[in-house]
């Protein structure tokens, strides 16, 4: 019977320092979707030895006794902290699922994950980045609304109503609170009105595209003005409609960018890519996630509902396409 670690960063693991927004800890999981996530992986006829963060792996690197790393750990801070544990897996050729620390610290930082999208012809939306509110001063090449976010942070961190700005002063206001808060330069797209979707992915070889998820907000599935936000992933008014109610034609195209963004950025096993579309049915990636939740609230429970198998199903099929992947099946 094979053995496989887990790794991961726990919600009661993370000390708030002064300072710190209210949504600091948001990427790291709480200690029962762990729970959820090791049986789902026992449940494929596995052993499971849970690890827990990047200070733990290295605590416990020379004794770890298992075949492969079923790594979802987000890393405690700075821009390269999603390639922390792999990094580390890497170094003690210990095999792993999922994307690689290249991989991960690319699509984290947003900038960088816009720059790959842009040299291989992948919409998504113009942006510019400051460090400082009095970059702004000499600008003007702008038009709003314009939606400002953390260059490098995940689950909606730095995102509310305050996020989309309408004039100036709004934009001023924002980029201040974002590079105080966070810590590190402000990302300004322009906004796009319109729709949400998300496109998940399982598998290499060929990669398998999962059906479209559209994003509901408040009963409204044309959100306009709307947008995901961190507030709005912890309460009820935010619903996933799978499969999308949408044209065979806007499911190819979310599908098809769906796809080449998952191999523009050398995605592993498993990813989610997000998108907006404009009101002339225009997709423009907003980023992709190599390392997106698996929380039973989230999409992938859903997917598996919808496809015709289980949870523990879902979570089988990424375990064996890195097995496959490194030759363990």
């Amino acid at each position: 019977m094979k053995t496989v670690g887990l790794t991961y960063d726990l919600k009661t693991d993370y000390k708030f320092q002064e300072g710190d927004p209210a949504d600091a800890n948001a990427e790291f999981d709480h200690p029962s979707t762990i729970d959820v996530i090791a049986d789902a992986i026992a449940a494929n006829g596995v052993k499971v030895q849970r690890i827990g963060n990047a200070e733990n792996l290295l605590e416990k690197i020379g004794s770890l006794k298992v075949d492969i790393v079923f790594n979802i750990s987000e890393g405690l801070f700075g821009r390269n902290r999603e390639s922390q544990v792999p990094i580390i897996l890497e170094m003690n050729r210990i095999p792993f699922v999922g994307a690689d620390a290249l991989t991960l610290g690319l699509t984290l930082d947003k900038v960088m994950a816009k720059k790959i999208f842009i040299a291989d012809k992948i919409p998504t939306p113009r942006f510019f980045e400051v460090s400082s509110a009095a970059q702004l001063e000499n600008m003007n090449h702008y038009k709003f609304p314009l939606i400002v976010k953390p260059r490098f942070e995940g689950s909606s961190k730095g995102l509310s109503e305050n996020s989309r700005v309408q004039n100036r002063e709004e934009l001023i206001k924002q980029v201040d609170y974002i590079v105080s808060a966070y810590k590190q330069p402000a990302l300004i797209e322009e906004f796009i009105s319109g729709q949400e979707f998300t496109v998940a992915i399982v598998g290499n070889d060929p990669p398998e595209v999962l059906p479209v998820v559209q994003i509901k907000i408040d009963g409204k599935l044309k959100l306009n003005d709307m947008f995901y936000t961190f507030a709005r992933i912890t309460s009820d008014r935010l619903e996933y409609i799978c499969p999308a109610k949408i044209s065979t034609e806007l499911k190819k195209k979310l599908d098809d960018l769906a796809l080449k963004t998952y191999r523009a950025v050398d995605c592993c096993d498993f990813g989610r890519v997000d998108f907006r579309v404009d009101n002339e049915g225009r997709p423009y990636v907003l980023e992709i996630n190599p390392l997106p939740s698996l929380s039973t609230e989230d999409v992938f429970m859903l997917l598996a509902k919808t496809t015709g198998i289980t949870y523990e199903q879902m979570i089988g099929k990424i375990l064996n396409s890195a097995l496959k992947r490194h030759n363990l099946n």
